[in-house]
């Protein structure tokens, strides 16, 4: 039997860097049959990474011009595929990735079924081979954590993100909503996710966040600190988003969570140091981390498990002691950060072994984004 639109979109979604993998019992089919048509589902298959015209992507699904841009728009403006907009100029289409992308654009048309689903699909889905190879996502530390004398890149500080974004918008965490809306969520601020550059149009467009200036943004990463919460960007030099994360809702870290040794796939160039003679057993550190790492001995004294320290530095901000620092790895466990995310979703499609015809396409997103982005400077 010939595979209905929906095996072959799954197939066609798996095939991009961030995957799409299969399961035994079928949800993610159920997943794609609750987000698309099955119009948009055939259209999604003929939309690939490098962004095209809708000429070119009626000729490929034998459609009129004006037909395919009506549903194209359409697919935009529900979160399918991406849309670009160059001034001067006919806008670019070019297919979305599951995660993170189309689940993430979707944050606004959750129910509970499509939650229930996701989260049946998430143990799939999260595979944490691949992620300790080429994460999409990696872990700074929060600002008061990092001591003046330590020598910290540009991209490991979250305030030196901020200062370099001409754009900012900020997102509602999809993790959070989905918690909340099944009754499980927590009370971390909801208003959390902030989007740069050509995400942040992409947001906007599509009405889903609010536009914000640098110094809202600085006023989140405190309260983020505040909270509690994991700061998170891309894997990148140049990020496209910061998360702010918590550990009971956060799929990413609730995935890290489980692993024995969550260190082992956390992309962090720092981790935390104890010294309990320092402390005083107040237990404030115990509540921030995310991933459990600390403990106090029958003494009331801290122990740090190396293997589940991701480096976030939620317990150095707050110790009153000094009994926890943050300290730089040695520079062979420190994972090299990809220049921009078009070189991380190629590491990412290397690791999942889909390469083949891929390399050209992130060079074909590259140089036109790259165009894209210069244009709307």
């Amino acid at each position: 039997m010939a595979p209905d639109v929906y095996q072959k979109l799954a197939h066609h979604l798996d095939s991009l860097p961030g995957g799409f993998p299969p399961t035994e019992d079928g949800v993610e089919l159920k997943i794609l049959k609750k987000l698309f048509t099955p119009e948009q589902a055939e259209l999604a298959l003929c939309c690939t990474l490098i962004p095209e015209e809708a000429r070119v992507i009626a000729r490929r699904a034998g459609l009129g011009v004006e037909e395919a841009k009506a549903r194209l728009e359409e697919m935009v403006d529900q979160g399918l595929i991406l849309g670009m907009y160059p001034p001067g100029r006919e806008p670019l289409y070019m297919a979305a990735q599951y995660v993170i992308g189309i689940w993430e654009y979707n944050v606004n048309n959750l129910d509970p079924e499509l939650v229930e689903l996701m989260n049946a699909y998430l143990p799939t889905l999260f595979e944490a081979g691949i992620w300790q190879k080429a994460p999409q996502l990696r872990t700074i530390p929060v600002g008061r954590s990092i001591e003046a004398k330590q020598h910290i890149m540009p991209y490991e500080e979250a305030e030196n993100l901020i200062r370099q974004q001409k754009k900012i918008l900020v997102a509602p965490c999809i993790c959070r909503r989905e918690h909340t809306m099944v009754g499980k969520g927590c009370d971390k601020p909801e208003e959390a996710c902030l989007v740069f550059g050509s995400g942040a149009f992409y947001y906007l467009r599509r009405g889903v966040g609010r536009e914000i200036g640098q110094e809202e943004a600085l006023g989140i990463l405190k309260k983020a600190d505040e909270a509690g919460l994991v700061l998170q960007p891309s894997n990148a030099q140049k990020p496209l988003n910061l998360c702010c994360c918590c550990g009971c809702c956060c799929q990413v870290l609730k995935a890290l969570k489980r692993q024995p040794r969550p260190a082992d796939l956390a992309a962090s160039p720092f981790v935390a140091a104890a010294d309990p003679e320092e402390c005083t057993g107040c237990g404030e550190c115990l509540d921030r981390c995310q991933m459990e790492a600390l403990s106090l001995d029958d003494e009331d004294k801290v122990v740090l498990d190396l293997g589940r320290c991701i480096g976030c530095g939620l317990c150095v901000s707050t110790c009153p002691s000094g009994a926890l620092t943050l300290e730089r790895k040695p520079e062979e466990e420190q994972r090299p950060v990809p220049a921009n995310v078009q070189a991380m979703y190629t590491e990412l499609a290397k690791a999942r072994g889909k390469m083949s015809g891929g390399k050209v396409a992130m060079m074909g997103i590259k140089s036109k984004l790259d165009r894209l982005l210069a244009a709307k400077k």
